[in-house]
């Protein structure tokens, strides 16, 4: 019998954009909320985790580093944000309206050279279906949406810097809670 997994999905701290998308841009976190920082790292020392795997991104693994300092963690590529092509490092307020689509449209849209919300799931589900055990992964939340498993209704949820989702197990299991701030 498979060992039951349970995923803590974090958030990366609050990424230095400079106010563009950022997606696969490698751009640095902002780690100076020691205090939130503290918190985490604290809530994380009582959860028996095994594992440690990040997005290799900067502000992943800045944030991985803070989290789990000395530790030694995998880099996953396959846990990269969403590929937004041509997108990436347009200034937010510049991004094109779409208009009206359904979650489904939303989800299924590639902007020009880059990839799907829909493509993004293919990537990272069979990632995090295979860990067993307490795995962390420091990511995105394009992962963490991915994760939840939910189809396109995931697009709806807002996932905050530094904040926590737990999955029990794996992958579009049983979702134990959605932006804990510890």
């Amino acid at each position: 019998m498979r060992e039951i997994t349970r995923l803590i999905l974090i958030r990366h701290a609050l990424a230095l954009h400079g106010g563009r998308l950022a997606g696969r841009r490698d751009v640095d976190a902002d780690l100076t909320d020691v205090k939130a920082l503290g918190r985490l790292r604290d809530w994380l020392a009582g959860q028996d985790v095994t594992r440690v795997v990040s997005s290799p991104a900067r502000r992943c693994v800045q944030t991985a580093l803070a989290l789990f300092p000395g530790a030694e963690f995998e880099r996953d590529p396959r846990l990269w944000e969403q590929n937004f092509g041509a997108w990436e490092g347009v200034p937010f307020a510049e991004l094109p309206d779409l208009g009206p689509l359904s979650q489904a449209e939303l989800a299924a849209h590639r902007p020009p050279g880059g990839e799907s919300f829909d493509d993004v799931c293919a990537r990272v589900v069979p990632v995090l279906e295979g860990f067993s055990g307490v795995v962390t992964v420091v990511a995105h939340a394009g992962v963490i949406r991915a994760a939840l498993a939910l189809g396109p209704a995931a697009l709806r949820c807002e996932v905050a810097p530094l904040s926590v989702t737990v999955l029990t197990g794996g992958a579009g299991a049983t979702i134990a809670c959605v932006n804990k701030v510890p």
